[in-house]
């Protein structure tokens, strides 16, 4: 059997088990990776001249993670939602648009490590974050487990190679 399926329906298999721990999973898969921008966001902002630099590295990693790199991949490899073709205990919602990379953790997984890149403490929040809100995407019968760790690589190599780019900016500018 497909290793995606086995883990997935170990996760998906769990719903319906406990109703406050289903009602914290929503509460991951939907709205945690946003209180968490909003922190930083208000962190950031806090400071603005002196993390103007920050601000724009954590913009440009989410933008090409989410916007382009995703994108591109989805219109590549389409791959469907495991809801479409599978019986599963759906606890989330979702249109049945491609899955394959999870858009979620390939945004949330960049723009955490360009905070760890910042500042470690409030990046390992960031990562704790993700990883909840991406296994809660899988339990709640929206995403593959492949979805998420694509996505999660990806978020990553995208905030690291920007970091550079961004260093490698900010040094030349100096230089001048």
């Amino acid at each position: 059997m497909n290793p995606d399926l086995i883990i997935f329906k170990a996760f998906n298999n769990l719903v319906g088990k406990c109703d406050i721990f289903d009602k914290f999973v929503i509460f991951c898969a939907e709205y945690l990776g946003y209180i968490y921008l909003l922190i930083i966001g208000f962190i950031l902002l806090k400071n603005f001249k002196k993390n103007i630099y920050t601000i724009i590295e954590i913009c440009i990693s989410a933008f090409l993670a989410r916007i382009v790199i995703a994108e591109i991949i989805r219109y590549i490899f389409y791959t469907d939602r495991p809801f479409v073709n599978f019986n599963v205990n759906q606890l989330l919602h979702h249109s049945a648009s491609a899955s394959f990379p999870s858009g979620h953790a390939i945004f949330f997984f960049a723009v955490s490590i360009s905070v760890f890149l910042w500042n470690r403490e409030w990046g390992i929040i960031g990562l704790l974050v993700s990883a909840l809100m991406s296994l809660a995407r899988i339990y709640g019968g929206i995403h593959w487990p492949s979805d998420i760790l694509i996505g999660a690589g990806l978020g990553i190599l995208v905030a690291i190679g920007v970091n550079k780019l961004m260093k490698y900016y900010l040094k030349q500018k100096n230089a001048r």
